[in-house]
């Protein structure tokens, strides 16, 4: 006959006491609580990832604006260390940056204007070559007036008239939508360029005296390589320009300064494929002349760049952004997988910032004997015993 709960057994061990059945599945109290948290921080993340998603443009154009305000810094302080009010400053460096902006596109859309009407004027001319070229080869006998009345009288005319009508509110809508995002990054700039101290100001107070230094010495670095950047950039395409418009003029190829100027900007402003970009617009301008002209101006390109590349650019980016060609060319690689062709235009400067704070905070120290010795003796062939 068994003993009472807790008793001991006959051989003098004592029998724990009976558990319930339900006392094992009981749910834990802080499991509920848990399953309300993961799925609060589940709710959260995914509002967070459509909110990021959403303002994504909005962000891309603050980025951008910030960038644009850091490269004109060091022009409205040094207006403002004059007596000149820092909102005055910005407006009137903004003013001269729109007014060569409007110059430029005012250039360049006269020489493309000119270039439609000579080739519209000069269309049947054209065509009449092509088609008595084509007459005395094949032994046809084909005539610009018919192939004018069946191409007029073809459905795919039609078509594209028609697809081309709805096209034109598509590109309406994006021109409008590009002007809309210039007057943003246009205005976040010059809130951040005129209330830059402000900004900084509010910042620190946030901060600990001991980070206030370091975020300071961040801006300043920030400021010192994107201005150097465009600086240099612009002191190039100023170069490029000069040299590209007095072989222009050489030859004779009509809108020289307009294509001086395309020259300029487009190959340092726009990595990597800028220098084939900007030649492809004067050789094809000056094939029109002659064609022998285009063979001119390519050899030009292709020797102006090789000096610009080995002589020219190390000098003038030795003070301001001197990072390394391969790591150069790697940022904007990343930056135009990142943000597309705005990451392009912002990864020098970024990188170059990020080098320099990484610089000024990570201790390096001398080498030693052996490892000096190492990097500059040439390698030597290391033999195997037992292979020949």
């Amino acid at each position: 006959m068994p003993g009472p709960r807790g008793s001991a057994a006959g051989d003098g061990s004592r029998v724990p006491p009976a558990t319930p059945a339900g006392a094992d599945a009981r749910m834990p109290r802080w499991l509920p609580r848990a399953v309300v948290l993961v799925l609060a921080l589940v709710a959260c993340f995914q509002l967070g990832s459509w909110a990021f998603h959403q303002l994504i443009g909005l962000l891309v154009n603050i980025l951008i604006a910030f960038f644009l305000a850091l490269a004109i810094e060091p022009a409205v302080a040094r207006m403002a260390a004059r007596g000149m009010r820092r909102g005055l400053a910005t407006f009137l460096v903004f003013l001269g940056v729109f007014v060569a902006a409007v110059g430029f596109l005012a250039l360049l859309g006269s020489m493309l204007a000119g270039q439609i009407v000579e080739m519209v004027e000069g269309f049947p001319r054209y065509l009449d070559s092509v088609i008595d070229s084509i007459n005395s080869t094949f032994h046809t006998e084909l005539s610009r007036l018919e192939i004018q009345e069946s191409l007029l009288r073809s459905d795919w005319l039609r078509k594209y008239v028609q697809n081309s009508a709805t096209g034109v509110l598509d590109v309406s809508a994006t021109v409008l939508g590009g002007l809309f995002k210039l007057l943003t990054i246009g205005l976040f700039s010059f809130y951040f360029a005129a209330d830059g101290p402000r900004l900084r100001r509010a910042l620190c107070s946030v901060l600990p005296p001991a980070k206030q230094s370091e975020v300071l010495r961040a801006w300043e670095i920030a400021v010192a390589k994107t201005g150097g950047y465009l600086y240099s950039r612009g002191l190039m395409a100023l170069i490029s320009g000069i040299a590209h418009y007095i072989v222009l003029v050489v030859l004779g190829v009509p809108y020289a300064p307009a294509l001086a100027v395309w020259v300029g900007l487009v190959s340092q402003f726009i990595p990597t494929i800028g220098t084939y970009l900007a030649g492809a617009l004067p050789m094809l301008i000056a094939f029109t002349v002659n064609p022998w002209y285009a063979l001119y101006v390519l050899g030009f390109v292709v020797v102006y760049q090789q000096f610009e590349n080995y002589m020219l650019q190390p000098k003038l980016t030795s003070r301001t952004v001197d990072i390394h060609p391969a790591v150069a060319f790697g940022s904007v690689i990343a930056g135009t997988a990142l943000l597309g062709a705005v990451g392009a235009l912002i990864a020098i400067p970024a990188v170059a910032t990020l080098q320099a704070f990484l610089g000024a905070y990570v201790k390096r120290y001398e080498l030693t004997e052996g490892a000096a010795a190492a990097t500059e003796r040439p390698s030597r062939r290391v033999r195997i015993p037992g292979l020949r």
